[in-house]
């Protein structure tokens, strides 16, 4: 009766021994959904982004992301153009404990963004208090080309995988501008991939909503 209890129990240390959690590691690619759509919903906007992150470890990843931007000033005292690329470098902590059979993630990052853009002056107002010289709007076309800057930026994201290796997350940003190149009497209003710039501040904001598949390579 011993042997026998024995040997049952050696049998289902077996059998516990083969429910072990693998890791999936590999390439995962995909698209920020968030700058088509605005896109199609804004007439000032356009924009595209292309996203991937390599696992290098269980909890660690290294990510990047380049994109295309182009944002018009349309107002009664100023037209203007930005246009540009960009590249975000950095990478990602995994924060989240899954359940087993479950790869969802929730994570944190650092991303250092550089971006090369110019900046199209078209027309601005001259602003005054005179009631009998009211001010005038000057059609004075001029191009900044050759324009940098450069930033870091936490990231916070949350993705869930949908079906096998495709994921859906949505990310919040938050940036520091780090250096710019101005244009001689005008300023960046908008620097592609950091957004909207402000004259108080050197921060910034921005949002996500990406697409993605994992490219499964082997697993641990």
């Amino acid at each position: 009766m011993a042997s026998f209890s024995l040997k049952a129990q050696e049998e289902d240390t077996a059998v516990n021994d083969t429910l072990q959690k693998h890791h999936k590691y590999g390439l995962r690619l995909g698209i920020d959904l968030s700058k088509p759509l605005r896109t199609i919903l804004e007439d000032d906007y356009t924009g595209f982004e292309l996203l991937a992150d390599f696992r290098i470890s269980r909890r660690f990843y290294v990510a990047a992301e380049i994109g295309t931007e182009e944002k018009d000033y349309n107002e009664s005292n100023l037209v203007a153009t930005t246009s540009g690329s960009y590249a975000k470098l950095g990478a990602d902590f995994n924060a989240y404990n899954n359940w087993f059979g479950m790869n969802n993630a929730i994570t944190t990052g650092l991303r250092y963004g550089f971006s090369t853009f110019k900046q199209e002056l078209l027309g601005y107002g001259i602003y005054t208090t005179n009631n009998i010289f009211p001010g005038t709007f000057i059609e004075d076309p001029q191009e900044f080309s050759g324009l940098t800057a450069h930033w870091v930026e936490l990231i916070i994201a949350i993705k869930t995988e949908l079906i096998n290796n495709l994921y859906l997350s949505i990310n919040l940003q938050l940036k520091n501008l780090i250096s710019e190149d101005r244009p001689e009497n005008f300023d960046n209003l908008y620097i592609p991939g950091f957004n909207r710039t402000y004259d108080f501040s050197e921060f910034g904001v921005g949002y996500g909503y990406t697409i993605s598949y994992l490219i499964p390579l082997f697993k641990k």
